[in-house]
């Protein structure tokens, strides 16, 4: 039973992620949204329903303050794993618009958790402002990228001739009925993969759950480690699906997007259901949290240098998201090489990643300056 949950819920997740993919990127086109748009808005705001669904469920249970631990968790996993996985597989071309907006919003919104949690708790009143910046960001990104469709679509008419003023009404009708069939069928090919990414979730973190357990391994570290990661593989599926295929702006777009949903929406949804707001642990705010904020922060010079992940970039990614991973078994377990392994990550490797960034920045900047003063 075990091995045949496991086996249905890759399968599911697979089959989902490419039906995802597919129905987002011909719905990008139908509706005259460019990819990066769809991926942070739709299909972004799709595989964040797990988290959402735990997260609202925690809220009406009186178990708020897990919404804490899954958003914040969820977002560090997001960006260390998926996009170093994504970008591991093939390097992630990234769009100027995630690097000059999206990229600073989400780095804004990760400060306003710490901001709005100072206190211990989130309240009714802030959880109403973060899902009203939810809603914000989604109109701009829908308005700004129709904007710059219907910019391009002129551009592409003023090139070609002027069609025919006698071309029979009929065509046109056939023509908006046409493309009304393919909205539906692109809409329900989402829906589709989208049921199958939270079903696919689901079994697979049960089966990985019960397999762990008759190996011996504790609930504890269960909760950290497939729990955890479980309602984030959505994200997964979908991001090395759209990587595999081509659709690197839903890739990218799919994770920015998610985490600004998880921090606005999900966090902002249940702070507002909760009947006392959403308590935050003091380890949360000590640890957690800065280290939410400073993986985002990492991915604006990482986007800024040639506007690409490169393959090396995703394998410090993922070795990070180990280093984060142990440093949460170890705490939690009061291992005695937690302070050697801590001082191993703050003197050595964090430092050094730090001046690679700012190195591998001011080469970018010298380069770009070097092309502006030759043109």
């Amino acid at each position: 039973m075990v091995i045949l949950l496991l086996s249905a819920g890759l399968v599911a997740l697979v089959v989902g992620a490419e039906l995802l993919v597919r129905g987002a990127s011909r719905l990008a086109a139908i509706v005259g949204l460019s990819p990066l748009v769809v991926g942070l808005t739709v299909v972004a705001f799709g595989t964040s329903a797990p988290e959402f669904a735990v997260s609202i469920s925690s809220a009406v249970s009186g178990q708020a303050d897990l919404a804490v631990g899954n958003v914040v968790g969820s977002n560090i996993f997001n960006v260390l794993f998926i996009l170093g996985l994504s970008a591991l597989i093939t390097p992630l071309v990234v769009d100027q618009k995630l690097v000059r907006f999206d990229v600073p919003l989400m780095i804004v919104a990760s400060l306003l958790v710490l901001a709005v949690a100072w206190d211990g708790s989130i309240g009714r009143i802030e959880g109403c402002l973060m899902f009203g910046g939810l809603v914000a960001f989604t109109m701009h990104s829908i308005v700004a990228g129709r904007r710059e469709s219907t910019r391009e679509l002129t551009s592409d008419c003023q090139s070609k001739a002027t069609p025919s003023a006698t071309e029979p009404v009929e065509h046109d009708t056939a023509g908006v009925q046409a493309g009304v069939a393919q909205l539906l069928r692109q809409a329900a090919l989402i829906a589709a993969g989208l049921a199958l990414l939270v079903a696919g979730a689901s079994w697979l973190v049960d089966g990985a759950s019960e397999l762990a357990r008759r190996m011996g391994v504790s609930e504890l570290v269960i909760g950290l480690t497939i729990v955890a990661g479980g309602t984030s593989l959505p994200e997964v599926a979908t991001s090395v699906m759209a990587a595999l295929r081509g659709e690197r702006d839903i890739a990218v777009g799919n994770v920015v997007g998610s985490n600004l949903f998880n921090i606005l929406g999900v966090l902002g949804a249940t702070a507002l259901l909760a009947p006392n707001g959403v308590a935050v642990a003091p380890q949360a705010l000590a640890f957690d949290i800065p280290v939410m904020i400073a993986v985002a922060a990492a991915c604006l010079p990482v986007f800024f240098t040639g506007h690409l992940i490169a393959r090396w970039e995703g394998a410090v990614f993922l070795l990070y998201h180990a280093a984060y991973t142990t440093t949460l078994v170890m705490t939690t377990t009061r291992h005695a090489g937690l302070p050697a392994f801590q001082q191993v990550l703050f003197v050595f490797v964090v430092p050094l990643t730090v001046i690679t960034l700012l190195v591998c920045c001011v080469r970018e900047l010298r380069q770009r300056t070097g092309t502006k003063v030759v043109t």
